[in-house]
Formats: C-alpha cells, structure tokens, sequence
C-alpha cells in the first residue's frame, strides 16, 4: 500500500474491478491507495480485487482563500449538465462511470472530444492517456517549479500508479470551460520513464487496459490534486523536473498544479451533483445519469432539502458508523469506486469481496465534522451472482478493506450527491462537503 501523503482520502480515483481468474483474489491483499479498488469480474463471474487506500492529507492544507459564508452564490445561465452512463467496458469492468470531455489547445479552436473517461469525486484533476489524443495534438507543456523543464506528474492508486507530462488545455464540459487548465497527459513520451520514487508505487496504469479508461475526470472537493505541500516541499511521489537526462522531485507551484477543473471555470464552480438512476437487486445492463456542476447557482442543482455533511478540510474526510457499532473516522463518499468498501468480520467473502449466501441489509450513520449526520441503509448481495448476472451496474457489491468506509459508486445509484469544493461558497456555506 502507498504510504504517501494525498489531497483526499486517496487521491487520484480509478476504482476498478479487473477481469483475472477468480483464484487469484484470495492471493491478493488490500493495496490501497488513490481511487483503486477491485477491479471488475468477466462474464463468468472471474475477478480479482485489492481494496481502497487510507492515505491522508496531511501533506497539504488549503492554499484557498476561505470564501465568503453568507449563502449568496452567482446565478449562472451556462450549460452545466454533461451526460454520464455505466455499462459495459472492454476490460470488463463493473461499476465505472464515463463520460466525455472535450480539450482544446489554449485559446484555439483545435479540440479533441475524449470518451470513456471515468468521472470521480474522489481526485482532483483531468487525466487523459497520450494515446487517447490525437496524433500531433500539440498541447503547451508545465514547467516543473521556476524552472524551464516540462514537469513530470506522478498519481498513486490502489494498485499502482499514472505518470506523464502537465500540459495545458483548455476542457469543455457541457458550457463550461477551464481556460488553460494544468492537466496530466499519461505516459507522455515528452518526458523519461518514470523515476523510481513514483514507479515504486505499483502497477503502472499507463495504458488503456490498465487504467481501464481513457482518463480520471477528478471533479472532488479539492482545487489542486497536491496543494501547499508541493508549493513548499519537493515530494517524491508528486512532482518532477524533467530534462532529458532525467527526473528529479520538484517543488510545484498551484497555478502548475494539475487542478480540477470545476473549480476553474467562470460559475458553477463550487461543486457538483451526480444524479443517477436507482438500479434493481439484480443489477442493470446500463444506466445513463447526469454530472451537473455547480450548487444552488441554477435550478437543475439546488440543494432542496439535501443533509450536509462538513467533511475534514484537509483530507475530505466524514465519520460513518454501523450498525454492529463500528467507527470509522476515515470515510468518503466517491463515485471513482466501484464498490461499498468496509471492514465485517460475519460476511462471509470469498477473496477481497463479500459473497453472502443471501442478502444481507446493514445500517450506518454518515456524519460529518460538525455533528450533523444521515442514516442509511445498505445492501450486500454475492458478488459471484452479480457478476454471473452479465449486468454491469450494482448498488449492491461489496469488499473487504480494514480502516476506512469507502461509499462508492453503488452508493450513489438512486441518490443526488453533491461533492462541495473546498472555499467555494454555496447556499449552505463553504465547501468541502457532501450531500444528499
């Protein structure tokens, strides 16, 4: 399991559920990590997982100014619904949420349309695979600190890692735009392989079969996937300057940093909702959702009567307890995992996931750091029957991890969750915190 230190809970997020024989799971241990968790089982039910991270965040602490708390957001008339779906993927994985984003090279009209991208709200920051872009699509490099050599960007998984250049680009979602971002381009020749201070971190996920997707839209609650830890310090598993001769840590300044880019456009960058559709016990074949940006800046993104729940503004962290009275301090909600991820000593498992003979409901407590809390049911149904079913889309999957209580993306199916950025203001307040 990575050690290093990371902006939210677990940062960069691809929660991923692989399609290996069905014995290699219980040779596996719990990796953790950003956004990394059992990746997918084939249509024979195979499957092979490792579980979600407890990194922290300790590194960073805010480089925001804290904003404004008394409610008023801008209203805005923008364009702020891109469309989102789940279902079935090459690499046979169960539970990923893709959209797509379009990139354009500052301040031009050269764009490319990117698809299959996964969409968590446990990352900050685009990530797209070189060989998703077109050929000769020149984007403007970063350099790494005050320097003049490209800067090298090294992202932690549960199960390995993503490297590649910063560049610049200007991403469109919906009808908005994040003029100039910072982004990761993944396995970028324009700089060397990766050093060893990031290459040690695992698996690399540098390709399509082993990021399975072509990209991580990292819309969480942070603004910089590091944040005042890389300004100040030369971290070993974020940052480098990258001559020709060579990778070497670097400091990185924020406006360098690969940043998420809700919070860079010009409204409707205080957060956003994901909104999908509830699924059956047995699971659905494909559901189509929507990712709306903002909160309580247009119609489509009001709060209503959602319960807040502050979460920790350093590691994006909220409390959950359940029912048999486990505490879990360390607990998110992100939509990059593909499954529920707790610790049950009474469920029965077979390798890293809970296989129940039948169906189990549990209860739990989400709450947050000011007191305030939601009560919540959950169900866990064999993972081998779910995937046996051929379906792609659960809100009942489960895995075993020890620590933390990862609400993924089967958490979100019938729900509208509101991911608040950290300083942005909204109608209840500054971010960061979640919603439903």
């Amino acid at each position: 399991m990575s050690a290093r230190p990371q902006r939210f809970a677990r940062a960069p997020g691809v929660a991923q559920i692989g399609a290996f024989a069905f014995a290699l799971c219980a040779a596996l241990s719990a990796c953790g990590g950003g956004g990394s968790s059992p990746a997918g089982a084939d249509a024979s039910g195979s499957a092979a997982a490792s579980a979600p991270g407890t990194g922290s965040t300790a590194n960073t602490g805010s480089t925001t100014p804290p904003g404004n708390t008394n409610g008023t957001v801008a209203q805005s008339s923008t364009p702020n619904v891109v469309a989102v779906t789940v279902s079935s993927t090459p690499t046979s994985t169960r539970n990923m949420l893709m959209t797509s984003v379009m990139v354009c090279v500052p301040g031009t009209t050269d764009c490319a349309t990117i698809d299959n991208v996964q969409v968590d709200t446990g990352s900050q920051g685009l990530r797209l695979l070189a060989s998703a872009l077109p050929a000769g699509f020149a984007l403007p490099a970063v350099p790494a600190g005050a320097g003049s050599d490209p800067a090298g960007a090294c992202s932690a998984f549960g199960t390995g890692y993503t490297w590649g250049a910063v560049r610049r680009a200007d991403v469109k979602l919906a009808g908005e735009v994040a003029a100039s971002l910072p982004i990761q381009v993944i396995a970028d020749p324009a700089v060397p392989a990766a050093p060893s201070g990031c290459a040690g971190l695992g698996l690399a996920m540098n390709s399509p079969a082993t990021l399975r997707a072509n990209g991580i839209l990292g819309v969480g609650p942070f603004n910089a996937d590091c944040g005042a830890g890389c300004v100040n310090t030369a971290l070993p598993s974020w940052y480098y300057t990258c001559p020709a001769s060579g990778c070497t840590p670097s400091v990185q300044p924020l406006a360098q940093q690969v940043s998420n880019p809700v919070a860079n456009f010009a409204t409707d960058n205080n957060g956003v909702v994901i909104d999908l559709p509830a699924v059956a016990d047995s699971g659905a074949s494909s559901i189509s959702g929507s990712l709306i940006f903002g909160i309580g800046s247009q119609s489509n993104n009001a709060l209503g009567s959602a319960t807040v729940l502050r979460s920790n503004t350093g590691t994006g962290y909220v409390r959950t307890t359940t029912s048999d009275g486990s505490v879990y301090a360390q607990s998110y909600l992100d939509s990059g995992s593909n499954a529920l991820f707790f610790s049950s000593s009474t469920l029965t498992r077979c390798g890293v996931w809970y296989c129940p003979s039948s169906p189990v409901s549990l209860g739990a407590t989400i709450s947050g750091t000011d007191g305030v809390s939601a009560s919540v049911d959950l169900s866990v149904t064999n993972a081998q029957t779910l995937f046996g079913s051929g379906n792609w889309a659960f809100d009942n999957l489960a895995a075993y991890t020890s620590r933390v209580f990862g609400w993924g993306l089967p958490f979100f199916y019938g729900r509208r969750i509101f991911t608040a950025i950290e300083a942005q203001n909204t109608p209840a307040g500054p971010g960061p915190f979640f919603a439903f």
